[in-house]
């Protein structure tokens, strides 16, 4: 559950009011944990669907003077030109990979998981679904960006999620990940994935910070989610 061999909790899960028939893996941000967004779920979760909320490894950032906090992958700056962590990223893709596997495991179709996540967990999100061999209904990436952008298209797994329905959502005041980031991502997402299928919305005055953002974007999300993993299981 973790980009790289260090070992990390369990995820917070917020558990189905009644038989899950879908679930939500949503990936936190860098220096948080699952546990705040767990709880976020648990005021707006929708009855038949199970919110997982993984948790970053600790791992020392480069972006942050090599201090150790939760972390997928490594992050050596956030322009455009940075340099990144291919080998972080691809690791923690394939124990987000594993975890989707785990849930169809436990009778959940993959095309009934919503992958989503905030910041560098969005990021993860959005590399995973393209990369995964597993169909799923849906993305949803808040305030991020698509690492290892320049791989693509050829590092995405053929025709799988080609037409995935993608929510991005992102504040045009963020100062960490600039909206024109966002707003790039998504017109990438466009020429990788059905563009039919892209919703990129944008937040007038919000910067980047999850507290802020939670009621803004959860709403949002709850909408698409709803949409696409109907209780009767049909789209």
């Amino acid at each position: 559950m973790c980009g790289n061999n260090m070992s990390a909790p369990l995820p917070a899960i917020v558990p189905a009011a009644r038989r899950a028939t879908a679930a939500v893996i949503f990936l936190h941000g860098l220096g948080d944990t699952g546990h705040g967004w767990a709880e976020a779920f648990a005021g707006i979760r929708i009855p038949h669907v199970k919110y997982i909320c993984p948790h970053a490894p600790t791992m020392p950032v480069s972006l942050n003077m090599r201090m150790s906090m939760p972390s997928w992958f490594d992050i050596h700056g956030l322009s455009p030109d940075a340099e990144e962590d291919e080998g972080g990223i691809k690791r923690a893709s394939e124990n987000i990979k594993a975890l989707i596997d785990q849930e169809v495991k436990n009778g959940i179709p993959s095309d009934r998981i919503i992958l989503g996540g905030f910041s560098q967990g969005g990021a993860l999100s959005l590399y995973t679904a393209l990369t995964t061999q597993q169909k799923l209904a849906g993305v949803v990436a808040l305030s991020c960006w698509l690492p290892l952008r320049n791989s693509f298209p050829q590092a995405s797994a053929i025709n799988v999620n080609k037409d995935i329905a993608l929510l991005q959502c992102h504040g045009d005041c963020d100062p960490l990940v600039p909206f024109m980031f966002g707003h790039q991502t998504a017109e990438k997402m466009k020429t990788l994935i059905n563009p039919a299928n892209v919703t990129f919305k944008s937040y007038r005055g919000l910067p980047h910070s999850a507290c802020p953002e939670v009621k803004h974007f959860l709403v949002k999300m709850q909408k698409f989610c709803c949409f696409l993993v109907l209780e009767n299981g049909t789209y």
